[in-house]
C-alpha cells in the first residue's frame, strides 16, 4: 500500500477510535488530564488514550502539532524529529529518535513513520502517524527500531468555549526489543501526562509574535547524507 493510502486509511481508524466508547479503563488523572487504556487489538499491547483541553482554537492547535520544526522544541520524549520526504502538503515521511525511558533502564527508540493530517466536518482535525518501510532508512545498530501502530491527535473546539480546544491523544507504540511489559506500563501513563503538559506548554510559546513569525505551514525536508 503506498504511504498516501496508509495515512489516509490511518486517520480513519483515529476517528474510529475516538468515536469508541466502550473498554475504556481510567489510568491516570492529573492535572485535569486524563490517561486511558484497552487492549490494542493490533499487538500486544495497550491503546492508550489522553485528554485534556487547550486554551487556544482548534485552528491554531492543529497547526502547531502538525508543524515538525516545532516538535522537537516542546516534546521532551524525543531526542531528534527530522522530515525525510514530503509528499504534497498534508503528508510527510519522518523518522524519529526518543530519549531513554525508565532511567535509563529503556534504551533510545527510533521510528519511521508518515505523518498526515485531515481537516473533518465540525472544524474537527486528526494528525495521525502510522509506522513503514522508507527505502535508504533500515534500522540500525545504533537504536531499537520501534513501531508505532494507527496513533495521532483528534483537536475539535471545546463546546462550552469554541475558543478553547479539546485534545485527544491516542497512542499505540510496540516499543520492541528486550523490555518488561511491567516497566513500560508502569511508565506510560506519567509519560504520557507529560507529553500532554509540553504540548500546552509549547504551544504558548509558539504563540508569541516572534515564534510565529520563523514558522510556516510547509515542514522542510532533511536529507540523508
Amino acid at each position: 500500500m503506498e504511504f498516501k493510502a496508509i495515512a489516509q486509511q490511518t486517520a480513519e481508524e483515529i476517528l474510529a477510535y475516538s468515536q469508541d466508547i466502550s473498554g475504556w479503563k481510567v489510568v491516570k488523572s492529573s492535572k485535569s488530564i486524563i490517561v486511558s487504556k484497552k487492549t490494542s487489538k493490533l499487538f500486544l499491547g495497550n491503546l492508550y488514550r489522553i485528554e485534556g483541553i487547550i486554551p487556544v482554537s482548534t485552528a491554531k492547535l492543529s497547526n502547531f502539532l502538525y508543524q515538525p520544526e516545532s516538535r522537537i522544541k516542546w516534546d521532551k520524549l524525543l531526542k531528534a524529529y527530522n522530515v525525510l520526504h514530503k509528499i504534497d502538503s498534508d503528508t510527510f515521511i519522518c523518522h524519529t529518535i526518543t530519549n531513554s525511558f525508565a532511567m535509563g533502564s529503556i534504551s533510545p527508540r527510533d521510528f519511521i513513520d508518515v505523518i498526515y493530517i485531515k481537516h473533518y466536518e465540525g472544524n474537527v482535525d486528526i494528525i495521525c502517524a502510522h509506522s513503514v518501510d522508507f527505502p535508504g532508512y533500515p534500522p540500525t545498530s545504533y537504536y531499537v527500531r520501534g513501531y508505532n501502530y494507527p496513533s495521532g491527535y483528534v483537536c475539535s473546539p471545546l463546546k462550552e468555549n469554541p475558543a478553547y480546544s479539546k485534545l485527544v491523544v491516542f497512542v499505540q507504540i510496540d516499543m520492541r526489543g528486550k523490555w518488561l511489559t511491567s516497566i513500560i506500563e508502569k511508565i506510560m501513563p506519567s509519560n504520557l501526562v507529560s507529553f500532554f503538559l509540553n504540548a500546552k506548554d509549547g504551544i504558548k510559546a509558539y504563540e508569541t509574535p516572534s515564534a510565529r513569525r520563523r514558522h510556516s505551514r510547509h515542514p522542510s525536508v532533511h536529507k540523508k547524507k
